[in-house]
């Protein structure tokens, strides 16, 4: 397998992607914050100090998926299309499950987007609630789905 993001001498560089077709492409990712079940009451009975966490984390996601190549150094910058969170309460975890679908049609992914969705949303729930609980783990960010480009469809190990 060769690393496309370092040319021959080594160094990195961005990927030319000028001959690659034009495809559909979809990524899908989770990850989660994990926190108190009195944490999470704050979110579920909506009392937070700062609002309404989900909401506010969604359009975070959404954010922070259309900015990933601000963010990340070597990602292109891509017409995204569509990106949707889903937000969770898990009372099992406790905490909350997030899950970012990103569709674009281009000559590559979006598998950093998807993943920066969900890192930004799970970043804003703490930050929404550290006042409450300073302690909160945020985990479990991968990608679970990928669709489009020459290497296909692509499915994550369950997990």
């Amino acid at each position: 397998m060769t690393l496309t993001h370092f040319d021959a001498g080594g160094n990195a560089h961005m990927v030319d992607v000028s001959d690659k077709a034009v495809t559909a492409r979809l990524a899908v990712a989770e990850g989660c914050v994990r926190m108190t079940a009195e944490t999470l009451a704050l979110i579920v009975e909506n009392r937070a100090a700062k609002g309404d966490v989900l909401a506010v984390a969604r359009l975070a996601g959404i954010m922070g998926a259309k900015r990933t190549s601000d963010l990340i150094p070597l990602c292109h910058p891509l017409p995204v299309t569509k990106v949707a969170l889903d937000l969770v309460p898990d009372a099992a975890l406790p905490g909350v499950r997030v899950t970012a679908t990103v569709r674009t049609t281009g000559q590559t992914g979006v598998e950093m987007e998807a993943l920066t969705a969900v890192s930004v949303a799970c970043l804003t729930v703490y930050d929404m609630l550290k006042a409450a609980e300073k302690g909160m783990e945020i985990g479990g960010v991968r990608l679970l789905h990928k669709e489009g480009g020459k290497s296909g469809t692509w499915d994550a190990a369950p997990g």
